[in-house]
C-alpha cells in the first residue's frame, strides 16, 4: 500500500504496568519527549492513533491520542482495533514459510503448480519472486479500474481472474515493484495447500501461537470490540472513508489488530516460535535483483536505518487507515503506530520515537544564512541516472525540487547541510579542494544518492499572466482523471484553487489563458473546449505524463 511541538499531555490511557520498577528520571524525560512529539501531530478533536514503545522486552509507553469515533465522539483508546494494512504481509510470509519448513512446498516452486492457468507469458514466477515483489506480475491495485470494483465482495479465484491475463510489468527478479497480487497469489497458495480458508489457517497458525486476541481477518458485518471507525480527508474537511470490501486486501493487507498485539506478534517471530531462525533469516535477508543490486526488502518486511542503526520495518495503507512499525534488533526497540485517517503520514513519527527511545535523538537546530550563501547552491544537479534536482533561492530560503515533483524548503543546521522541512530528509553540498561546489549527497531514510552539480541552467519559470475572473469561472467543476480520482477546480475570490481527491487544495496561476501552474510542484494544467466554448476536459501534466480528465459535472 513519512514535528511540530507542542507540550501537554492528550489523552488516554498511559499504561506503565510493564515497569518492573519505579520510572527513572532519564524514563520521565522520554515519556515527556514521547508525549510532546505525539499530541503536536494528533490533536484531540481529529482523527486520533495508537501508539506503543517497547525496550528490552518491555513496553514503556502506550496511549491513545485523538478521536476513535468523530460522529459519537469516542476518544481514542490504546487497545483500540485498526485495519493494519501491508502490515499484513509478514503474517503471510510466514504462513508460506510455516509450509516450506513442513515440505509443502519450495520457494523455488513455480507458482503454475499452484494456478495451473496463470498466464506467466512465458516467465517462471516463483513462490519467493511473489514474496518480494519481483514478479513483474501486475498489481491489481494499480489497475486503472480498481476503484469500480472496491466496494464487491469476490473469492480469491474471482480476484486472480481480474488481473491473471494482465501483461507483466517486467521479468522476474530483474526489477522491484511493490505489488499487491503477488501476496494474494500467496494467499490463495496458503489455501490451497493447507486446506484452511486463509482466515482460519492466520487465526489458528499465527495469532493463536502468538497470544494474539484482539486481531483479526477483516469484516465489516462482523460486530469487532473497540474497532475505531476510518476517515479521509475530503473538500470541506474530515469524512468516512470510501467502502472497501476486506475480500480483495486478503493476503495483502486485509488483517486487523492492536499495536499491543503487534508487539506480542514481534516478541513471537523473533523468539523463533512461529518458524526457525533459520527461515527466519530468509525472511530478513535483502533480497537481490538479477543484476546483484539491492531491494532493502526481504518476505513481508522492509530494511532501513535508524541513526545508524539497522530496522525491520514495514508500513501499511488502506481505507481509513495507515499504519507503521519499526523493530531495531540490536537494541531491542519496537515501535507501532496505528492511525485512523488515510491522509495522516507517519514517515517521521516511528522513526523519532525509535530515536529518542535509543537516546539519539533527531535535534537539528536551524541556522540563519544570508541571501549570498543562498545562491552560492543554486544550480542544476543530477545523478547517475540522468535524473535532475533543481536547487533554488528565494531570498536567503533554499528550495530543493525533483523533476516532476514538489518544491521542499532546505533549513540550514550546520555549513552546507541542510534538512528539509517536515522531514528526515538531509542534503550535504560537498565543495572541493578549492572549495568550489562540485555535488549533493541526499539522504533518506532509504536513499543516499550523489548529485553532481551541471552548468545545466534552470528551467525557466513561467510568467503569471492577468486572467479575467469570468474566464477563471468557465473552468470550475469536477474532472476525472481515474475513477474515483478526481480533480476539483474552484474559485476563492479571483484566486483558482485545484484538489486532488484525498489532497489539499492548492492556489494555481495562469501561464496563458488556458495553462496553469502551482508554485509548489513542477506540473501543468491545461483546459480544452469544444467548438462551442465549453470546457469539456483537462489535461495535467505532470512527471512526463499527459493525464486527461473529463469534466463530470
Amino acid at each position: 500500500m513519512p514535528a511540530k511541538f507542542f507540550t501537554g499531555i492528550l489523552l488516554l490511557l498511559f499504561s506503565i504496568s510493564s515497569f518492573a520498577q519505579p520510572l527513572s528520571k532519564a524514563d520521565k524525560q522520554l515519556i515527556t519527549a514521547f508525549d510532546t512529539l505525539l499530541s503536536a501531530k494528533f490533536k484531540k478533536e481529529d482523527p486520533g492513533a495508537t501508539v506503543l514503545v517497547s525496550r528490552k522486552g518491555q513496553v514503556i509507553y502506550q496511549k491513545g491520542f485523538g478521536m476513535a469515533d468523530m460522529e459519537l465522539k469516542v476518544p481514542m483508546r490504546a487497545e483500540m482495533v485498526f485495519r493494519i494494512g501491508s502490515i499484513s504481509k509478514q503474517f503471510t510470509a510466514v504462513a508460506i514459510l510455516q509450509l516450506m519448513e513442513k515440505g509443502k512446498l519450495s520457494l523455488q516452486d513455480d507458482i503454475k503448480k499452484f494456478i495451473p492457468d496463470y498466464l506467466t507469458h512465458g516467465y517462471t514466477i516463483t513462490v519467493e519472486h511473489l514474496l518480494t515483489h519481483t514478479s513483474g506480475i501486475k498489481s491489481y491495485t494499480g489497475m486503472s479500474s480498481f476503484d469500480s470494483i472496491m466496494n464487491m465482495d469476490m473469492k480469491p479465484l474471482e480476484m486472480i481472474a481480474y488481473f491473471k491475463n494482465q501483461p507483466m510489468d517486467f521479468a522476474p527478479g530483474t526489477q522491484w515493484n511493490y505489488n499487491n497480487s503477488g501476496y494474494f497469489l500467496l494467499g490463495y497458495i496458503i489455501e490451497k495447500i493447507s486446506g484452511l480458508t486463509y482466515e482460519d489457517y492466520v487465526k489458528e497458525n499465527l495469532f493463536k501461537p502468538a497470544g494474539m486476541m484482539n486481531s483479526a481477518y477483516g469484516n465489516d458485518t462482523r460486530i469487532i470490540t473497540n474497532r475505531a471507525k476510518g476517515y479521509q480527508q475530503g473538500k470541506d474537511g474530515y469524512e468516512n472513508a470510501r467502502p472497501l470490501s476486506m475480500t480483495l486486501p486478503y493476503a495483502a493487507g486485509s488483517l486487523v489488530s492492536t499495536v499491543e498485539d503487534l508487539w506480542k506478534w514481534n516478541q513471537a517471530v523473533h523468539a523463533y516460535k512461529l518458524v526457525s531462525k533459520e527461515s527466519l533469516q530468509k525472511a530478513f535477508t535483502d533480497y537481490k535483483l538479477t543484476n546483484g543490486k539491492s531491494t532493502k526488502y526481504g518476505y513481508g518486511w522492509g530494511f532501513n536505518e535508524v541513526q545508524g542503526a539497522a530496522t525491520i520495518e514495514h508500513s501499511g495503507g488502506i481505507n481509513g487507515f495507515v499504519t507503521d512499525a519499526i523493530y531495531i534488533p540490536a537494541e531491542d526497540i519496537f515501535i507501532a503506530i496505528f492511525a485512523n485517517c488515510d491522509c495522516r503520514s507517519l514517515d517521521m513519527e516511528a522513526p523519532q520515537l525509535a530515536a529518542l527511545t535509543m537516546g539519539k535523538p533527531y535535534i537539528r537546530k536551524e541556522i540563519a544564512i544570508d541571501e549570498t550563501t543562498a545562491k552560492e547552491y543554486v544550480a542544476v544537479y543530477e545523478n547517475e541516472t540522468g535524473e535532475q534536482r533543481f536547487i533554488t533561492a528565494e531570498g536567503n530560503q533554499v528550495i530543493s525540487q525533483r523533476s516532476g515533483g514538489n518544491t521542499f524548503k532546505l533549513k540550514a543546521y550546520e555549513k552546507d547541510k541542510f534538512f528539509f522541512e517536515n522531514s528526515l530528509s538531509t542534503i550535504h553540498f560537498i565543495r572541493n579542494t578549492g572549495g568550489q561546489l562540485e555535488k549533493l549527497v541526499f539522504k533518506s531514510r532509504n536513499e543516499t544518492s550523489d548529485w553532481k552539480r551541471t552548468n545545466k541552467p534552470l528551467p525557466e519559470k513561467p510568467g503569471i499572466v492577468k486572467t479575467d475572473v469570468a474566464l477563471l469561472a468557465t473552468y470550475v467543476g469536477e474532472y476525472e482523471l481515474a475513477p474515483n480520482f478526481i480533480m476539483t477546480v474552484t474559485l476563492e475570490g479571483d484566486k483558482m484553487m485545484v484538489q486532488a481527491t484525498g489532497q489539499s487544495a492548492i492556489q494555481v496561476y495562469a501561464e496563458t489563458a488556458t495553462k496553469f501552474f502551482p508554485k509548489e510542484i513542477d506540473a501543468k494544467v491545461e483546459f480544452f473546449k469544444d467548438a462551442a466554448g465549453k470546457v469539456t476536459h483537462l489535461v495535467l501534466y505532470q512527471g512526463g505524463r499527459e493525464t486527461k480528465g473529463n469534466k463530470i459535472k
